[in-house]
């Protein structure tokens, strides 16, 4: 499918418990096993085209966040509820519509 008929998505995750964002110490083993999860999800989403960035804000306050492509809200749903951070319960997700308007080319 081309570029130009996919959609763009963002969802926004706020961890279950907020401190999990602010001391590694409350990080339990089922956590860790969860963000490598996640990491391995979003990583090869990313590599096969569909993930344009993820992240999240370092002051500790500020919004984790994934924008994407997909061909319908019904399919970014599918995609941001199959995210193990959301599956697995360790935060919650918002889905919006997005559209990048500005994005700077790649420095190599």
């Amino acid at each position: 499918m081309a570029r130009a008929q996919l959609l763009q998505f963002i969802y926004t995750l706020e961890p279950v418990r907020p401190e999990v964002v602010t001391d590694p110490n409350v990080w339990t083993e089922k956590d860790e096993q969860t963000f490598q999860r996640h990491w391995a999800y979003l990583s090869k989403a990313t590599e096969e085209g569909i993930v344009i960035l993820a992240g999240r804000a370092q002051d500790g306050q500020g919004p984790a966040i994934c924008v994407f492509e997909a061909k319908s809200e019904a399919e970014a749903r599918t995609f941001m509820e199959s995210d193990p951070f959301v599956a697995e319960g360790f935060a919650r997700a918002r889905l919006h519509p997005f559209r990048v308007a500005l994005q700077r080319k790649q420095k190599i």
